[in-house]
């Protein structure tokens, strides 16, 4: 004989069996729940539980709207874990996977910020990873010009393009004190296209009239006295005079 159970026990059991099951997140879903709770912890700065909730979240919630926001809460967590390798390829994936969220302009701040941080402090070391930053930063200037961001990418544009100028100044030095004058004057040549500061540039205009009087090159060395030695000022033009005399007197002797 079947025991019927009134309905009202019937919902009584419920309620008791499900007080004494693990209690669920907060939120209006399971997943919402877990977002806020990751949310929570990284404000608290309890990273690797702020991701194991997230991760969580995904795997058990792969569709949900929470998945997508966990996937950018798990790059911001990266970021401010100074995990910047890490960051810069969580916000790269979400840009790539997600190319028309309302937070584009901040994830491609966020990717170019997350290569610079990765740069060393002096510019005597590898700063390709500048280049890259000045890509996004690019981008965000040009795209979102408007956005409270581009005025900071502007800033790290103009301090990134000093430091790679700095660094080719550096490189084309060694090269003319170690006697490689033929590698030093195509740096300095190079610089002369593309650097903006006048410091810079005076110093490689001096030196590639050097590096061509150097490498015997008089056609050379006489065709850069004419281009730059009269921008020089009285030091730079006394400290090259007697190679400017000798430089035109040996093309002379050579044309004659």
């Amino acid at each position: 004989m079947k025991m019927k159970l009134k309905p009202t026990l019937l919902l009584l059991i419920i309620a008791l069996l499900s007080s004494c099951a693990t209690e669920a997140p907060k939120g209006r879903t399971f997943a919402e729940g877990l977002y806020r709770e990751a949310e929570d912890l990284a404000k608290d700065k309890r990273y690797l539980m702020a991701i194991e909730k997230l991760g969580l979240l995904r795997s058990r919630y792969p569709y949900s709207f929470y998945a997508t926001q966990a996937e950018l809460l798990l790059a911001d967590i990266y970021f401010l874990q100074e995990n910047y390798e890490q960051a810069a390829q969580a916000y790269i994936f979400f840009k790539d996977f997600h190319p028309k969220h309302k937070k584009t302009s901040y994830i491609i701040s966020k990717i170019a910020e997350s290569f610079f941080r990765q740069l060393p402090k002096t510019f005597d070391r590898d700063l390709s990873l500048g280049r890259l930053a000045v890509q996004y930063y690019r981008e965000v200037v040009q795209k979102y010009g408007r956005t409270k961001y581009a005025k900071s990418a502007k800033e790290k544009i103009a301090l990134l393009e000093k430091m790679f100028d700095q660094k080719e100044k550096y490189i084309a030095d060694f090269y003319f004190k170690t006697k490689v004058y033929m590698a030093a004057k195509y740096r300095y040549d190079q610089m002369l296209k593309t650097v903006k500061d006048n410091r810079i540039r005076f110093h490689a205009m001096e030196r590639v009239i050097e590096s061509s009087y150097l490498l015997e090159e008089y056609e050379k060395c006489a065709f850069y006295i004419n281009r730059y030695f009269s921008k020089l000022d009285r030091s730079a033009k006394a400290r090259l005079q007697k190679t400017r005399d000798r430089c035109l007197s040996k093309k002379l002797r050579k044309s004659g």
